[in-house]
């Protein structure tokens, strides 16, 4: 996970470079692309987390970048070229999510599994928020079951499942993915549903 972190910060200050340089918005979008791409090709072939190093480049190139090295147009076009590239990548997840459900191991021990997993996963979020916000409040004010709030609204989807989906057999993957799909099952329905209570 550092080894991961350290390359992103590497890579996106060069992809920061790259982008301070020119002033073309055509180019810059190639830039943050060939980033994501290449990047991440890298990181794989270097057997470090790829997922960490991109984001922790993107994290880079979002905050220092959009403000030290890009134009508003630079901004504008490649606000809309990821927007872009977002609904498609979520519109191919969610189609391969429904695929796989076809394909899933409805084992008696992996659904129980998953359902354990349910309770563990809510108890983590709740101190994950909880810890924080009750330290905050010395200095902050928070609406009334603020803590409630976050911990029953931290809904499961299509980030989850896919992280279940790219890990190798080997990793108990069919075990994995069952209970992260009743997780991601009961917050959608469950969790989703029923948030408007706890205003």
């Amino acid at each position: 996970m550092a080894g991961g972190a350290i390359f992103g910060l590497v890579i996106g200050y060069a992809a920061y470079s790259l982008l301070k340089s020119v002033n073309e918005y055509q180019a810059e979008v190639m830039i943050t692309l060939s980033l994501v791409i290449g990047g991440y090709a890298l990181g794989s072939a270097l057997h470090i987390s790829e997922p960490i190093a991109i984001v922790v480049a993107g994290l880079l190139i979002g905050n220092h970048g959009r403000r030290l090295a890009m134009s508003d147009i630079s901004r504008e076009h490649l606000d809309t070229f990821w927007e872009l590239v977002d609904e498609i990548l979520n519109s191919v997840l969610y189609v391969l999510i429904g695929l796989e459900v076809l394909v899933l191991t409805l084992d008696g021990t992996y659904l129980t599994a998953g359902i354990i997993a349910v309770p563990i996963v809510l108890l983590a979020r709740l101190v994950s928020v909880g810890i924080p916000t009750w330290m905050l409040r010395r200095w902050r004010d928070f609406v009334p079951n603020a803590i409630l709030i976050m911990t029953w609204g931290g809904l499961r989807g299509g980030i989850s499942v896919a992280l279940a989906l790219s890990l190798p057999e080997q990793c108990h993957r069919e075990l994995i993915l069952t209970m992260t799909y009743v997780v991601v099952v009961f917050s959608v329905l469950v969790q989703g549903m029923t948030i408007k209570r706890f205003f």
